[in-house]
């Protein structure tokens, strides 16, 4: 099952500083963490966001997992183990869960809480990528292919949903009638055309006029139906 987990000001402690770290942190990075890297050394991706201000360094070998985790204060919340060493991730892992953290192992997705996938983000879309696993080249090279289908009219079209669904929700009461006139609109041919050529205010004075000739319609009916009963 795939959970979006919000990391948002959680306290993260990263063990290891290779590539691999680097392609970890930045999911946290982007998700507004407090982030602590530990390793000997730091690659050059690691370093630059520490030039930016977007995590903090601790220049240390981890040997003793166990007397490394209850060193640590505050308590993260979650601890990321992503070094080289089969074994000493293991023991992270397992010393961490003692303290009650969340965890992470690059090399054991069995022991982490939680899996990483491969995100495609294109704009305000993110897709999540698993293999479970099983092959994390494999979902790369899926999120690559999947980045390259999302279009700049989908990206608009999210853009005009976004506008529309508050004043969908002022203007009509009734939740059915509200996505009926979303859907209606995103599958709208001229809608579709207008947004392709990127012509977006175009296209959202074209969806307001949708959501207006629907209220007066709406507004409409119970005035019928009032009429028909007078005349019984």
């Amino acid at each position: 099952m795939l959970v979006d987990l919000n990391f948002n000001g959680k306290y993260v402690v990263v063990v290891g500083g290779g590539s691999e770290s680097y392609r970890k942190t930045r999911s946290f990075v982007e998700a507004g963490s407090k982030i602590l890297v530990v390793s000997k050394t730091f690659s050059r991706g690691i370093k630059e966001l520490h030039a930016m201000g977007k995590l903090e360094l601790l220049q240390e070998e981890v040997k003793d997992a166990e007397v490394f985790v209850k060193n640590l204060k505050p308590k993260p919340d979650l601890l990321v183990a992503v070094t080289n060493n089969h074994e000493l991730n293991s023991q992270l892992i397992k010393h961490a869960k003692t303290l009650g953290c969340m965890v992470y192992s690059v090399d054991d997705p069995a022991a982490s809480d939680f899996i990483l996938p491969a995100i495609a983000k294109i704009g305000e879309v993110k897709i999540a990528i698993s293999t479970v696993g099983k092959s994390p080249a494999m979902a790369r090279v899926l999120r690559q292919r999947i980045e390259k289908m999302i279009t700049k009219e989908d990206l608009l079209q999210i853009e005009l949903q976004t506008y529309l669904r508050p004043v969908l929700k002022k203007r009509i009461s009734e939740q059915k009638v509200r996505k009926r006139i979303l859907y209606e609109i995103l599958e709208n041919p001229e809608m579709k055309k207008l947004l392709k050529e990127e012509k977006f205010n175009e296209a959202q004075e074209m969806a307001v006029k949708i959501v207006e000739k629907t209220v007066k319609e709406t507004s409409k009916a119970p005035v019928a139906k009032s009429r028909r009963e007078a005349a019984k």
